[in-house]
């Protein structure tokens, strides 16, 4: 049976022809780098850029009797969900062009891999890699973290374009409202501290240890939650300092941006009276604590190092960034099951990182502990609720569902894994790391580890489980519903 199509796909080119265009504009901003290190002949970066924005710019002339059409909850999804995947397929090519990589499947993983702020890679000796190469990969990180989204939503709406549905789709966590009348103004604002914690962070790590090249590209992957270093060794091989930074603004990010604006707008003290953020802090406190115990015991580390190591490690899980300071699967058993508990549980909704975010679990353990309270008193009505408000019986339904597909997902990739032929630690590892967004996992995708590893079916597998978790399951999920195609 024919049926015509709820996407307005002129609409989603134009939107697509933006976002591609943007992307071009960032990879000009590389060039420095390229001809300072190459010289003025190399072309990979240059004839990136170049196809990168010309196709851009056919995209949205080719559409310009759409430009004062409004995005629907349709296009807003579809937009979304294959963003990930134009950008990459583009953001690929510099790894290509170089011979970075030896195949479209290692720089499409690549690209995939920093624009879902993931963090994994395929490169086995980082420092071998071209510094321009570097410095893109980190930010393909930036602008997957918020910037993309964001940034468009901000310039759309003086296209005639309405945002909004956009806004809905990236940020989808606890809904705390229009934060202002007009979502360009809210766009800029969230763009604005985006930006003001990467230069700030940049300017701190300048001042330590780390060259300006090495402080940008780490603040770009910090903000974003991304992970990727230009170093083998990820933060252990900069100062204690530098770590203790990074993990302040690891922390950061991994707060709700929305609640940030809001704090640092109109209510500076509803940050720290939100109940998902002190459950975070909570998180942090108790996990670095244990691990840091157990390593002063165990060990035979130095009280400063133990704690250190400790925080930076949980921090760095938790938020789903994947930096590492040293090889925490070396570590006793109790601080490795911590940490790959913290892998699945994420930060904050609303933030830049991945996992099933803590609000979700505060539902959760909420109505599991209510359940047990229904059980000897079953007339009561106990409603479960998070700050201070009741949540519906259709929002505790949709919380646990997700929860529920997430480990479905996240055990229907092991088995997948498995069965190409790689170790139980590894595919377990693997697929926690990528369906959580942290890239960093364990087994042979451990802190040094590369997925370079795997051939390219189990590559293919992984990256869809990347797609899976930066759109939060629901999302693409929906594209395979038959209903959201039909009219």
């Amino acid at each position: 049976m024919k049926f015509k199509s709820k996407i307005n796909i002129p609409l989603v080119l134009r939107i697509e022809g933006f976002l591609v265009l943007i992307e071009g504009l960032f990879m000009l901003t590389v060039l420095p780098v390229t001809y300072f290190h190459h010289g003025l002949y190399t072309f990979s970066m240059p004839f990136s850029a170049l196809i990168t924005l010309l196709t851009g710019t056919m995209l949205i002339f080719a559409t310009h009797n759409h430009r004062r059409e409004k995005t629907t909850s349709h296009d807003g999804v579809f937009v979304v969900c294959i963003s990930w995947l134009v950008l990459s397929f583009f953001g690929a090519m510099p790894y290509l062009l170089s011979k970075s990589v030896p195949n479209f499947t290692d720089g499409f993983f690549e690209a995939l891999s920093g624009f879902t702020t993931t963090g994994a890679t395929v490169f086995t000796r980082i420092e071998a890699v071209p510094k321009d190469i570097l410095l893109w990969r980190s930010m393909t990180q930036w602008l997957g973290g918020l910037a993309v989204i964001v940034f468009t939503i901000a310039i759309l709406p003086f296209l005639s374009m309405g945002g909004m549905q956009l806004f809905v789709a990236e940020m989808n966590g606890i809904n705390y409202g229009k934060l202002h009348p007009r979502i360009m103004h809210t766009a800029w604002r969230v763009w604005a501290i985006y930006l003001f914690f990467t230069l700030f962070e940049t300017l701190l790590l300048y001042w330590g240890d780390m060259s300006l090249y090495d402080a940008l590209c780490h603040s770009m992957a910090t903000v974003s939650t991304g992970g990727f270093s230009t170093r083998s060794a990820s933060m252990g091989a900069f100062s204690c300092y530098s770590q203790l930074v990074v993990s302040v603004f690891m922390v950061l990010a991994g707060c709700n941006f929305s609640l940030l604006l809001l704090s640092l707008s109109r209510k500076p003290f509803m940050l720290f009276r939100n109940q998902e953020f002190k459950t975070f802090l909570k998180y942090i406190l108790l996990a670095s604590v244990g691990i840091g115990l157990v390593l002063l015991a165990s060990c035979r580390m130095g009280f400063g190092t133990a704690f250190r190591q400790s925080f930076f490690s949980v921090v760095s899980t938790l938020t789903t960034t994947g930096f590492f300071v040293g090889d925490y699967t070396a570590w006793p058993t109790f601080a490795v099951i911590v940490l790959f508990l913290l892998m699945f549980v994420g930060a904050c909704s609303g933030s830049t990182s991945g996992g099933v975010k803590i609000f979700r679990h505060l539902i959760f353990t909420r109505n599991s502990l209510l359940e047990l309270k229904r059980v000897i008193h079953p007339n009561a009505l106990i409603p479960v609720k998070v700050n201070g408000k009741a949540i519906s019986s259709s929002g505790i339904y949709k919380n646990v569902t997700f929860i529920v597909i997430y480990f479905l997902f996240f055990l229907v990739g092991t088995i997948l894994v498995l069965f190409t032929g790689a170790d139980f630690d590894t595919a377990v590892g693997a697929s926690v790391a990528a369906l959580s967004n942290i890239g960093t996992g364990i087994g042979h995708v451990g802190p040094g580890g590369s997925y370079v590893v795997f051939p390219i079916g189990t590559k293919w597998i992984l990256m869809l489980l990347m797609l899976l978790g930066r759109v939060e399951l629901f999302s693409l999920i929906t594209l395979f519903s038959r209903n959201y195609w039909r009219n």
